[in-house]
């Protein structure tokens, strides 16, 4: 039909790729009458083929043409909506937690020339009948002071608020009971502080149960001395002893030199 081969030079966008096995020459078609073959004698030897001849060889591919880059639709919001680079995951704050106002009840009193903080187990105040009361009368006499104390205020009861945003930590608390201890010494000097209990001896004295039964000077306070508390004192009745000891150790700071 005398169609005209055409190839591009360069590749078309969206066009299917070129075959170049149909751009070979076609070879014209001849008409070869048949040859009538000779009738070989079975015994003859045949008679070595003739070579084959050489095929044709194909065209030379042609050389590769440069592809040229086609933006598509849709391809740059596809690659515009990847992250350039995964942020690192930041630390989260530290939260700093603020440590829950301690819980403990102390009564002031005086007796003599000496000034009490002892701890109230029950958070009660005291009553004349109650087991840890009669044993700190006992404990005055065997010190040679008066076995009827006087009650200095109410009762320090920590926390102060059960709501609120006021500090009630355990810096407040040092602080609140030193101060009310302070105000009482200043009205009236005293010889000796007695720290009875853990809480008296934490919050006043600054120190813990490792002090017990020795004496140290408090800034602001004079000179103090630590006891266990009286509950403990019942419950652990041996450590009584020790609080003998050291009591006649320290008599002599209360006791008139006369006597």
């Amino acid at each position: 039909m005398q169609v005209v081969h055409w190839l591009p030079r360069t590749e078309l966008p969206f066009a299917a790729p070129s075959r170049p096995e149909l751009l070979l020459p076609v070879e014209p078609l001849v008409d070869v009458p048949p040859v009538a073959q000779p009738v070989r004698d079975a015994a003859a030897p045949a008679a070595p083929a003739a070579p084959a001849a050489p095929a044709a060889q194909p065209l030379a591919k042609p050389a590769e043409r440069p592809k040229i880059e086609i933006p598509r639709p849709g391809a740059t919001a596809r690659t515009a909506s990847k992250p350039v680079e995964a942020v690192a995951d930041k630390p989260a704050p530290v939260r700093v937690v603020a440590p829950p106002p301690p819980r403990f009840a102390l009564q002031l009193l005086r007796a003599g020339n000496c000034l009490l903080l002892v701890e109230l187990a029950t958070g009660q105040p005291f009553q004349s009948r109650d087991p840890s009361y009669l044993l700190l009368k006992d404990m005055l006499r065997a010190a040679g002071l008066s076995d009827s104390p006087q009650i200095l205020g109410e009762p320090i009861r920590w926390p102060l608020l059960a709501r609120g945003s006021l500090d009630q930590g355990p810096d407040a608390a040092r602080d609140f009971v030193h101060g009310f201890t302070q105000v009482q010494l200043e009205r009236e000097p005293a010889a000796c502080l007695w720290l009875i209990g853990l809480p008296a001896i934490r919050h006043a004295g600054e120190r813990d149960e490792d002090a017990y039964y020795q004496e140290f000077s408090v800034q602001g306070l004079g000179t103090a001395w630590a006891l266990p508390g009286l509950e403990v004192l019942m419950d652990e009745p041996s450590r009584k002893a020790d609080v003998w000891k050291a009591m006649r150790r320290l008599m002599a700071r209360w006791k008139p030199s006369n006597e």
